[in-house]
């Protein structure tokens, strides 16, 4: 009877032990990964879209190292409104002078679980409109199998990064954006 209750102890104590760090390399492809963008005004909240470019990250949960870039294409972004696009475009991103916005990763902190969510927090610089700013992304991230399911979630203070307000006297606009990203990747 021991023996049985011994090897269940063991057994529960290796399902319950924290998930254990390891080493991870993805590619996202364009095909699977979203970007979506919210700003407020003072009308409504205004929607957009960036296409993502490219993307590779490879981590190490157990030493926090990161490395790897995550391109967005930002001549891409549309709200849906071309007169609002043109006016995004030219002079608040100057998406014709600056077309890339790059995240490059250089720490990771958190654990993957070996199934089911874990969140992750990815440490880098954010290239935009010209200048580096540093960031943190966490990620959300559902793993099944080999497959994992990520959602980052930040906010991108524009303004105080050096690019215009587009606000006008009746029509004032948030200084700040928030940015949704959505990707499914397979681990080798």
């Amino acid at each position: 009877m021991f023996p049985t209750i011994r090897r269940s102890f063991i057994a529960l104590t290796i399902l319950t032990v924290p998930a254990l760090a390891e080493e991870i390399s993805v590619t996202l492809l364009p095909a699977q990964t979203q970007v979506t963008w919210t700003v407020a005004s003072a009308l409504h909240t205004v929607h957009g879209t960036f296409q993502f470019k490219s993307g590779q990250l490879h981590f190490d949960t157990a030493t926090g190292k990161a490395s790897g870039q995550l391109v967005v294409d930002v001549p891409s972004g549309e709200s849906g409104s071309e007169a609002r696009d043109k006016r995004m475009h030219k002079e608040v991103l100057e998406s014709a002078k600056y077309p890339e916005a790059v995240f490059t990763a250089d720490k990771v902190s958190g654990q993957l679980a070996p199934a089911g969510p874990s969140k992750v927090e990815f440490h880098g610089t954010f290239k935009i409109h010209g200048a580096e700013h540093e960031l943190t992304l966490p990620a959300s991230i559902d793993r099944n199998g080999n497959e994992l399911k990520a959602s980052i979630e930040f906010s991108i203070p524009y303004v105080k990064w050096g690019m215009k307000d587009p606000s006008v006297v009746f029509l004032k606009v948030e200084k700040t954006v928030d940015m949704h990203v959505k990707t499914t990747v397979k681990l080798p």
